[in-house]
């Protein structure tokens, strides 16, 4: 028998000061058995990172051909592929030739060698942005992790600064190809 998805519920107060975006966001989002907690982290970060309201969260690990998360337009293209972890390079090339525009959080134990193997594939992608995050602050933000989310983001200067309780972290965004 298989596990069971874990389901969280989910608000953000949101204010991107660097695009202009200011939303009160409620979901739910289900963080597949095979899923780590830090991967669910990074794939909320990177729904408010790129949060418009066309984005939703796609089957992602449970459907090997869709992203993450994605926008469509009212005829169906896709405008926005959102990819979370670390994926090979010719996924996220496919992933360029079909949609308008793409983003990778990258984000995960193997990262500084997925950087040297795959990035440098990556670099000629022209609707491609590549961003991530220090770990070790996504790993602290997984201790703070609870069925019902409650997060408070500012996003400002390239800075993002999460309330999570009475604790603020802070992250720089590393764009490591294109930009936001």
């Amino acid at each position: 028998m298989a596990l069971p998805s874990t389901v969280y519920r989910v608000t953000i107060q949101l204010s991107d000061i660097d695009r202009g975006v200011y939303e009160s966001l409620q979901t739910t989002v289900a963080r597949h058995p095979s899923e780590t907690e830090e991967r669910l982290v990074t794939r909320l970060l990177a729904y408010t990172l790129f949060y418009d309201e066309q984005l939703l969260f796609a089957k992602g690990v449970s459907a090997g051909d869709e992203p993450d998360l994605w926008a469509k337009g009212p005829d169906g293209r896709v405008l926005l592929w959102i990819e979370v972890g670390l994926p090979d390079a010719e996924r996220v090339i496919k992933a360029a030739r079909h949609a308008a525009r793409v983003a990778l959080v990258a984000g995960g134990k193997a990262l500084p060698s997925w950087e040297l193997q795959q990035l440098p594939k990556l670099e000629g992608v022209s609707n491609l942005t590549v961003i991530s995050f220090d770990q070790v602050c996504i790993s602290r933000l997984v201790t703070k992790l609870d069925r019902s989310i409650n997060w408070s983001i500012t996003i400002t200067d390239g800075n993002l600064y999460l309330d999570v309780g009475n604790e603020t972290f802070e992250m720089r965004l590393q764009e490591r190809v294109g930009s936001r």
